[in-house]
């Protein structure tokens, strides 16, 4: 499994659910291989002596650890790692050209990945200067050469997962530079951005920070939804969103933002490794128990309960997901007998997934229910038309134009609403959509508002 960090930093509420494993471990075949090729690169350490960049005690001390074998540096880093980690980050400094700076940090990165404890030695170059350690490793981020990026990157998580107070930085600043590596077409620099989200949102006092950034979430699921990613891709990412929703706020907005639990119960349905359905229905549970009202209604309506009606006949390797889908099916039946059809169709509108489903056709269902269309502010309606503007599935536009004109129809006091949140326009436009069911149903929604006399 190539991830993640530490449970030392996660609060007790989670750690019975997060294993012990390495403070940060983030496996990318794209990054070592570039960091093979930088260990072996000649930097001309006796010419930068003679211009004064470097000091005849920081040359010394350089000869020691330059093109020596592992052996010899794991030997003299168990002597001397306090005085190299000092060495090392006013090094990264002093230069303006890359090649210092790749080779140095291929000599931190090997320093820390021998033995991740030496991670306190950098932290305490904090009490000589409070920007420490990290502001060197900051400033990389956003050089022009892509090995010092990556692997600034991956030194510096280790250095925010270890660290054991306030950081003396806005994290957005690395965030920020996370979230433009997973909208790269680098398939493999996507791949190891997440790894370093994965790690860092272990810290549970990192994840609202991530959450508050709009385009995070975004550049998340643009991956899960538009990018075909590889199954061990879809678990890091959906192990993201496990993080994530431990924090109440997050879970209660997390559906409602980004409609994504229909995209996790798909993902599931069609995974072959038991481990992406173990984390789907993982983040699942976190949802509906942090934020029950917000989220078993969506649930309900993506059928997941038939789903982990499926799912509770097969055989797992792992007790705990068995305890989850238990708890699931649990929660999904009690709620499905709670629900009146109104609820039910507010459930299948709040979700953004319509279809034909037996509420829409109904001519008894609007007569009955219409004036709850007006209710919490009309959101129902807003939804609606929302769901025109955003969306590219034609039976969502299809049933949405539809029940607006069935709205127009039994309830024309409120045709001048409709207009004023665009509803009427929007449908107008869509008479000239390219499939033919939508043509038809804004055609006859169009009609409908066009109607003056009450329909009783």
């Amino acid at each position: 499994m190539s991830s993640i960090t530490t449970a030392t930093y996660v609060p007790l509420e989670d750690s019975e659910n997060v294993p012990d494993v390495p403070l940060v471990f983030v496996s990318n075949t794209y990054l070592d291989e570039l960091t093979a090729d930088k260990r072996l690169l000649p930097i001309p350490w006796e010419g930068i002596r003679t211009t004064s960049i470097i000091s005849q005690e920081e040359y010394e001390l350089l000869k020691q650890v330059d093109q020596k074998s592992r052996e010899h540096f794991k030997t003299l880093m168990n002597k001397e790692a306090k005085k190299y980690a000092e060495l090392f980050v006013n090094l990264l400094g002093k230069f303006n050209r890359p090649d210092p700076h790749q080779y140095i940090l291929v000599l931190i990165g090997d320093m820390l990945s021998d033995d991740e404890k030496r991670t306190v030695y950098f932290h305490e170059l904090s009490e000589q200067n409070p920007e420490l350690p990290f502001r060197p490793f900051l400033k990389l981020l956003h050089g022009d050469d892509d090995f010092v990026q990556l692997k600034s990157a991956k030194i510096l998580t280790m250095l925010i997962c270890s660290a054991n107070k306030n950081l003396p930085f806005n994290i957005n600043e690395f965030f920020r530079w996370i979230i433009l590596k997973l909208k790269y077409k680098n398939p493999q620099v996507n791949d190891l951005a997440v790894q370093i989200l994965e790690s860092i949102l272990r810290v549970p006092v990192h994840r609202l920070e991530f959450w508050s950034l709009i385009q995070g979430v975004d550049a998340l699921a643009n991956i899960l939804k538009t990018k075909n990613p590889t199954p061990q891709m879809q678990y890091q990412i959906i192990f993201c969103f496990w993080l994530l929703t431990f924090e109440r706020a997050i879970a209660e907005e997390f559906n409602k933002k980004y409609d994504l639990i229909p995209t996790l119960i798909n993902i599931a349905k069609n995974a072959i490794k038991e481990k992406i359905i173990r984390v789907v229905i993982g983040t699942l549970r976190n949802l509906v128990e942090k934020a029950p009202e917000a989220n078993l209604p969506a649930m309900l309506v993506a059928k997941l309960l038939n789903f982990c009606e499926n799912l509770s006949a097969r055989k797992w390797s792992d007790s705990e997901i068995v305890e989850d889908i238990d708890f699931l099916k649990i929660q999904l039946q009690e709620n499905f007998h709670s629900l009146t059809t109104f609820d039910e169709y507010a459930s299948e509108i709040q979700s953004g997934m319509l279809q034909w489903s037996p509420p829409h056709e109904s001519e008894q269902f609007w007569k009955q229910n219409v004036n709850k269309l007006n209710e919490k502010d009309r959101d129902l309606l807003r939804i609606l038309t929302r769901l025109l503007v955003t969306s590219s599935d034609n039976t969502v536009l299809a049933v949405a134009a539809h029940d607006l004109g069935q709205y127009a129809k039994y309830y024309p006091n409120g045709k001048k609403f409709l207009q004023e949140i665009g509803a009427k326009q929007r449908i107008m436009e869509l008479m000239t959509h390219e499939d033919p069911e939508v043509r038809y149903h804004c055609l006859i929604a169009v009609q409908k508002y066009m109607t003056h006399a009450w329909v009783v």
